[in-house]
């Protein structure tokens, strides 16, 4: 935590300098410049979103959303150096609680022609994927991304210094997080999930998800890299290429200890991805492996090593219409040894997981009503999860968004099968200023 404190405040307070560096400027003998000042933007919300059907876990609450947010944005320059800051404040009526985001704080330093440092808390992402994240190791939020947030709010910022080297041929970016940031998971208030412990549907207070977390220091901190570039195959087909790593721990409180009690176990991960032209779209692969703390795969407490693929493309088929497919698949590295090892759980994962995703998107009234549709479908698992949503834009001011998360599947201990009476219908109505 005090690492996170230093970060926020190194960037809070070079935002901070800027004033009064404005206001020494305006006292200048020279004052034919006018006062620079700062500039606030951002937007206030108010969002309201209740479930299809009663959970029975939890009875008394059939709200996923209910908020009142408002944003505060603001961006400066202090000579070559870059410093941002985004503050989110809002009334959360489902946890009954006045909650503070800190989005962003940052400074982004010039190190020179060919290399930058940002330093802060920071939104981070790469790779190829449309809300499937096989390098991006970085944290998610899905408490917000289930609930009917904007989508924005499945990215979880992080204190992070991010150093990146720009070459002729190829990139370098290189991101430190030295206090681990986890997923913000499902932990049981907002919306339940399936223990296979209890082996039942099961939700706070008495099975409210509180992992035992790595301790607060430097060792325990994360390293990614990612090593890109871009390579002409043939005229007007650019191709681009990224290689990946990772250092950390799990996203997800997926292990347990002899306690019983969840905990993130240590992880490292490498990859590469490629993105090209092809036909009239774009396609794009990814690959991934994870090695995790159990390296024969025996132990049924640790999450069991990973071998994920990606394979995606995307095109617009009409005027204004855009259709992007995905194959994603999952495999179990030590299948055998976890299944000589977990008592014949009836809850083992199966070896290869399989899921489908497509996106619709289409624009009309000038791009000023967005409809979209986006759909995961698991054949292995068999479960679902569809988010339908509609935007639109009276001006540039005021917006409406409307949409819907729905979970469904054959069985209750799969991914989306145990979050099918979370399912849910929002509306966000949104002022920018």
């Amino acid at each position: 935590m005090q690492h996170n404190v230093v970060f926020h405040l190194l960037a809070l307070m070079a935002l901070s300098s800027t004033v009064s560096a404005a206001d020494d400027w305006g006292d200048d003998s020279w004052g034919d410049e006018p006062e620079s000042s700062i500039e606030l933007h951002g937007f206030i919300e108010a969002g309201m979103g209740g479930r299809i059907q009663t959970d029975p876990q939890l009875e008394d609450d059939d709200l996923t959303l209910a908020e009142l947010r408002g944003r505060l944005e603001s961006e400066r320059y202090v000579g070559d150096i870059r410093l941002s800051a985004k503050l989110d404040l809002y009334a959360d009526g489902v946890d009954d609680a006045l909650q503070v985001n800190l989005r962003e704080a940052l400074a982004d330093i010039s190190l020179g022609q060919n290399a930058d440092l940002r330093i802060g808390q920071q939104v981070l992402t790469w790779g190829t994927g449309d809300l499937l994240f096989l390098n991006d190791l970085f944290a998610k939020d899905w408490q917000s991304f289930f609930s009917g947030r904007d989508d924005e709010y499945l990215k979880a910022p992080s204190a992070s210094l991010k150093l990146s080297y720009y070459g002729e041929r190829a990139n370098l970016d290189v991101v430190w997080t030295p206090v681990f940031t986890h997923d913000r998971f499902i932990e049981g208030e907002r919306f339940s999930y399936f223990s296979p412990l209890v082996g039942q549907q099961v939700a706070a207070p008495q099975y409210k998800l509180e992992p035992e977390s790595p301790d607060e220091n430097l060792k325990n901190g994360e390293f990614a890299a990612r090593f890109y570039g871009s390579y002409d195959l043939w005229s007007g087909h650019n191709t681009e290429w990224a290689i990946y790593a990772y250092k950390g721990f799990w996203k997800q409180p997926n292990a347990l200890n002899r306690y019983g009690r969840a905990y993130f176990s240590p992880m490292r991960s490498l990859g590469a991805s490629l993105r090209t032209n092809i036909a009239d779209g774009i396609g794009y692969t990814e690959l991934a492996w994870y090695e995790g703390e159990d390296d024969s795969g025996s132990d049924p407490f640790l999450p069991n090593d990973q071998l994920r693929f990606l394979l995606g493309y995307e095109q617009e088929v009409a005027p204004k219409l855009t259709l992007g497919l995905q194959y994603y698949r999952e495999q179990l590295m030590d299948y055998s040894e976890l299944a000589a090892n977990d008592g014949d759980s009836p809850f083992r994962p199966d070896e290869t997981r399989e899921l489908w995703t497509v996106r619709m998107t289409y624009s009309l009234l000038q791009d000023n009503l967005v409809l979209s549709w986006f759909s995961f479908y698991s054949p292995t698992d068999q479960d679902y999860y569809h988010r339908p949503s509609m935007k639109y834009r009276f001006d540039d001011e005021w917006s409406l968004t409307v949409g819907g998360n729905i979970f469904g599947g054959e069985q209750v201990h799969t991914f989306f099968g145990q979050f099918e009476e979370a399912s849910n219908l929002y509306a966000r109505l949104r002022w920018s200023y």
